[in-house]
């Protein structure tokens, strides 16, 4: 049987033991909230290309506008913390004084990312930061910014990239803006693409095929009227850069030279990925107008 005194003594460890793993705990957590580690976090989701964890460490008004974002449009911020166009295998190091060195590692290059001690005023923190390819070791092209962080709810967010104020539901206009004008010069060059294609397939199986996807790269073997392999397998898909096409026969005739069609595109998400809708008529006239997101006619204005 145990003596009093060796239950007191065994439970004495016991608390002491609790409270150190609590004061562990407490310290890992209290670390898991600086600053230099926020900002490792951030530019490891930049590199992975990660958006859920990259908007996590947003401001509350940045991660909301940042959740509405795109997926390109929040690609295209991404890239700009690790100045890299693929997504990377990120990894990081723990350096002295609260320094971090993040690496994301691409098929083609290495970045390097330095990030310096924090310094801390009131609910502000600013970090220096180096960039630079892994490979340049004289640092001879490096970039060095400044990034800040505040304190929101007792938790450190981004708030600037450089002297660059993240005011992402400004931006997101902008982007959107951007991105409508890329994409419909995108749809504009796929309808003449997929037109092509189809002129192609025409002369190659005396008729036109059945459906876009006919024109799509075979899974494996050579092309065949059902795979013809004439454009890539997203467009075949009846999808690209935010826009969604359409591809009718017209009339009951399909084969020979007398055979017509219509094609449309049409944003896949109106006001955001596209404005306008583009139709090319059975001549092969292009037009496109604003439809709101409805299909185009013969009626809208000529476009080259």
């Amino acid at each position: 049987m145990r003596s009093r005194n060796g239950i007191w003594k065994g439970a004495g460890l016991l608390i002491v033991g609790l409270l150190s793993a609590a004061s562990t705990r407490g310290a890992q957590a209290e670390r898991a909230s600086e600053p230099g580690v926020i900002l490792r976090n951030v530019l490891m989701a930049a590199c992975s290309q990660d958006a859920t964890q990259f908007g996590a460490n947003l401001t509350a008004r940045n991660a909301d506008a940042f959740a509405h974002m795109t997926p390109a449009a929040q690609t295209k911020l991404m890239k700009r913390f690790v100045l890299l166009n693929t997504p990377g295998a990120p990894r990081a190091e723990n350096g002295e004084a609260g320094t971090f060195k993040v690496f994301c590692v691409t098929p083609d290059v290495t970045t390097q990312l330095l990030i310096g001690a924090a310094e801390v005023r009131d609910n502000l923190a600013y970090l220096p930061l180096e960039v630079s390819d892994v490979a340049d070791t004289e640092g001879e092209d490096a970039r060095r910014v400044t990034m800040a962080l505040v304190r929101e709810n007792g938790q450190w967010k981004l708030l600037s990239l450089g002297v660059l104020l993240l005011d992402l539901p400004t931006l997101a206009e902008e982007w959107d803006r951007d991105e409508i004008q890329s994409n419909e010069k995108s749809a504009l060059l796929s309808m003449k693409e997929l037109a092509a294609a189809i002129e192609k397939y025409r002369v190659t199986y005396t008729r036109l095929p059945d459906t876009l996807a006919a024109l799509g790269p075979p899974a494996k073997g050579a092309a065949k009227s059902e795979q013809a392999g004439l454009v890539e397998k997203e467009l075949a898909s009846g999808r690209r850069d935010g826009y969604s096409f359409r591809y009718v026969i017209v009339g009951s005739n399909a084969s020979g030279a007398p055979a017509k069609y219509e094609l449309a595109a049409i944003p896949a998400e109106y006001g955001r990925t596209g404005a306008r809708s583009f139709f090319r008529d059975s001549s092969g006239v292009l037009h496109a107008a604003d439809h709101h997101g409805a299909v185009g006619t013969d009626l809208d204005p000529k476009v080259q």
